[in-house]
């Protein structure tokens, strides 16, 4: 793979091939590589080699996921660099990070950039563009309604951009219940009739969320009690356990029987108690970009 040259590549001798292999690490990648550096350093990396784990002999082309997954966790060592010494590192815009990617490495992918929110947002704005309205409403619960929403909400503007009689708007969101339930319905019904594994029970979480945050709750135990999970403290505590993303992005595993009927009984709980009606996928629009922008305190 060719590395193009920028403003940034003076800080290639930074970064380690060690570095990049650590941020690939949840990815589970078949491939190993190297850098092939430039004579110049202030040039960095020319081109990087990838070939199969363990033979340095047999040069490979990964495949257009596993490279949108290389630049990725490149751009993270990278993020990590000090020594960017003028404004540019006050704004970072990532574009659709997870165009081509399955649904377990787009929940990894918006875990590391929760990771990269946590630890930046107070004095770097990070804007997120995405057409993949999957990712962008992971983020939009994590941001606003998850467990350190009080730390995030307020510097978060989450957008949606949209055409009509061809004029282009952004659309902001308030109060409203971003309706994502059915899809992720959907995919979970797909993946119980195949194979179920520990992401799924992430997904499933997120149902739950938006279910309860419909109710006007906002506490997953309560749904699972309406569900009649008795005491329901303890099946919502196995189901945040097994969500969690230290479960879903280092163990991809299918489920064990235990786990997979917990998931059955809740799926089909939903299914009963609220009556959702699932149809086969439909087509995604041509065009339906997303557009979610994290803002950092004015200083």
């Amino acid at each position: 793979m060719l590395v193009n040259e920028s403003s940034l590549n003076r800080f290639h001798g930074a970064i380690t091939e060690d570095a990049v292999r650590k941020k690939l690490e949840p990815y589970k990648p078949t491939y190993d590589f190297f850098f092939n550096q430039h004579a110049d350093a202030e040039r960095g990396i020319e081109y990087i080699s990838f070939f199969i784990a363990g033979d340095e002999q047999t040069r490979i082309k990964i495949s257009r996921g596993e490279e949108r997954i290389f630049v990725w966790c490149f751009f993270l060592a990278l993020f990590e660099v000090e020594g960017w010494a003028d404004m540019q590192d006050q704004h970072f815009f990532i574009d659709d990070p997870v165009s081509s990617l399955d649904d377990h490495n787009i929940f990894i992918t918006a875990s590391t950039i929760l990771d990269l929110i946590d630890a930046h947002f107070e004095r770097r704005k990070v804007i997120i563009t995405t057409h993949h309205i999957g990712l962008f409403a992971i983020l939009y619960d994590w941001l606003k309604k998850g467990e350190k929403a009080g730390t995030y909400s307020k510097a978060t503007k989450p957008l949606i951009l949209s055409q009509k009689d061809g004029q282009l708007s952004l659309k902001g969101f308030h109060k409203e219940v971003f309706l994502y339930h059915l899809h992720l319905l959907q995919i979970l019904n797909e993946a119980r009739a195949s194979e179920l594994q520990a992401f799924h029970f992430a997904m499933l979480r997120q149902v739950l969320e938006n279910v309860a945050s419909f109710l006007g709750v906002g506490r997953v135990g309560f749904v699972l009690e309406q569900l009649g999970f008795k005491p329901e403290e303890r099946v919502s505590e196995i189901v945040n356990f097994l969500s969690h993303k230290n479960v879903y992005r280092f163990e991809s595993a299918v489920l064990v029987p235990d786990n997979k009927k917990l998931f059955e009984e809740i799926f089909d709980g939903l299914m009963t108690r609220y009556n959702f009606v699932l149809h086969a996928p439909s087509p995604a629009p041509a065009e339906a970009p997303a557009l979610t922008a994290l803002a950092a305190p004015a200083p």
